[in-house]
């Protein structure tokens, strides 16, 4: 458990934190809560590490969420959220901003800058129904790539849009700071593919950020479906039928997350000018697979998959509704998101309890979607870390003392740890994979090159046909290259022709 104090936005505001050293920090009473309570005394809280207002984005990362990418490309689980009152930074730590990023798009730098010279071809991991993945040749995984992204596009044809004001780019397109952190320790005869997915949990209810939602032409967009849980062959609670996507880049991966954002429920409040009203759960799925005998593809066998998951997490802040002033359905959010925090709070208070006392009392995680989600995790299937966001504003005093509560109890709570995830225990022989490149490379130096203007020819067509793979609907280029291949081709046998029959000439 870690604690960032969120910077005042007006420096006359009094404050009611104080940060002692890199562990500790004290809570001290403002006037109301003597007047109001006798409190009187300083309260202490310690924690893993507390962040003070003055450290960045990338300390916060670095500390506390690179651990948890390492473990993902080490095939283990792992779980992160953010914790605090309304308007106490949670978002931001999470999000960040284009110049300034957060945890969940550093998360995604990191991650392909160490898989990049790694990953299959799309497609070739297919995911099915039951929270798994298939394994496909590239042959397969080539065709179903023409099935779904070319051929739905050839011969549609282009509906003009209507011209519309230009608005502002929003956050996920404006230029922003890439981290170039890497990960160097991994297994580099595995071949990699990432899958993420974006769910928002409302009132109680799951909802797919990511589904296309029908259109229908009098009543215009459907309202969406809540998704129900469902436990796979490994125990693993997952969200059924939930639209997971297949990227290989950061860029394709924010796109997924700008999207799903923009869905997502905020609104406004006497606190929060953009307060979510919802809990997202962003999650990262790492496939990983080794490669065959000879290092050219991925073995198609479903038992050598290692299947890890990330799970970001950004809850809804807890609030009181006598400072909000809220009304209608704010009122309604503001108890569904108290009531999750609760039962929270009451699964991490029982799973306190079984081990102090070697109880066997059960953990209510049924009666929140928030808990039942997070239960394997819970459970000891993967590391948990939580990062309790504190605004230090005096009026937030009350609010704030019960979030040190929650955050100093949770710390008690031991999650066993997962086993070491090993990969080499397959018999095949390691450092395939760069064997197997460096052959590739070494028949491309042998290679014939063009050919050079020497007295007699060489009675060859040249080099092979360049890839013939279509990209998409529009891909210009790549039909352009065949055309002057073929064009060079073509001069290239009528010169052959020539000679050859000048030499037959001579015979």
């Amino acid at each position: 458990v870690y604690c960032r104090i969120r910077p005042i936005g007006n420096p006359d505001d009094e404050i009611c934190v104080q940060v002692l050293s890199e562990t500790t920090v004290q809570l001290n009473p403002t006037e109301a809560a003597t007047i109001r309570n006798g409190q009187v005394k300083e309260l202490q809280y310690t924690f893993q590490h507390v962040f003070d207002e003055y450290t960045s984005q990338k300390a916060i990362f670095d500390y506390v969420a690179l651990p948890t990418v390492e473990d993902l490309l080490h095939g283990k689980n792992g779980l992160l959220f953010t914790y605090g009152i309304t308007s106490s930074g949670k978002t931001f730590t999470m999000t960040g901003s284009p110049k300034d990023q957060g945890i969940l798009p550093r998360c995604l730098d990191v991650l392909f800058n160490s898989i990049d010279d790694y990953q299959v071809k799309k497609y070739v991991f297919k995911p099915d129904r039951m929270n798994s993945f298939e394994v496909q040749t590239e042959v397969d995984a080539m065709l179903e790539r023409q099935k779904r992204e070319i051929l739905p596009g050839v011969g549609t044809p282009r509906i003009p849009s209507t011209p519309s004001t230009p608005k502002p780019p929003n956050f996920g397109e404006q230029t922003r700071l890439r981290d170039m952190g890497k990960v160097e320790d991994i297994e580099e005869d595995n071949r990699y593919g990432v899958f993420v997915s974006y769910v928002e949990i409302y009132n109680n209810y799951v909802f797919d950020l990511l589904e296309e939602l029908q259109y229908d032409p009098i009543t215009g967009y459907r309202a969406p479906q809540s998704k129900i849980l469902r436990k796979d062959n490994s125990d693993n609670m997952y969200v059924n039928s939930c639209v997971e996507v297949e990227i290989k880049s950061p860029e394709e991966a924010f796109e997924v997350m700008y999207k799903g954002q923009k869905r997502r429920k905020v609104a406004h409040t006497a606190l929060n000018a953009e307060s979510s009203r919802s809990h997202s759960v962003f999650t990262i799925r790492l496939v990983q697979a080794p490669l065959d005998d000879r290092g050219e593809e991925v073995i198609q066998d479903p038992e050598r998959i290692c299947i890890s998951q990330l799970s970001l997490v950004d809850l809804a802040g807890s609030e009181r509704c006598k400072r909000t002033d809220n009304m209608g359905d704010r009122l309604k959010e503001a108890g569904s998101i108290n009531q999750s925090l609760m039962v929270l709070r009451t699964c991490l208070e029982t799973l306190r309890e079984n081990q102090k006392t070697n109880a066997n009392k059960m953990v209510p995680y049924r009666d929140s979607k928030l808990t039942h989600l997070f239960k394997t995790y819970f459970d000891g299937d993967g590391k948990v870390r939580m990062i309790v966001c504190v605004n230090p504003r005096s009026q937030e005093y009350e609010e704030t003392i019960h979030v040190m509560k929650f955050a100093e109890m949770t710390q008690e709570v031991m999650i066993t740890r997962a086993q070491q995830v090993r990969f080499n225990d397959n018999g095949l022989t390691p450092g395939r994979g760069k064997m197997n490149q460096q052959r590739i490379e070494a028949g491309n130096v042998n290679e014939p090159q063009d050919v050079p203007v020497l007295p007699s020819l060489v009675y060859s067509l040249g080099p092979t046909f360049p890839p013939m793979e279509l990209l998409h609907a529009s891909d210009d280029k790549t039909l352009r290259c065949l055309e002057e291949f073929l064009g060079i081709r073509y001069n290239r046998r009528q010169t052959l022709n020539v000679d050859f029959n000048k030499k037959g000439n001579v015979r």
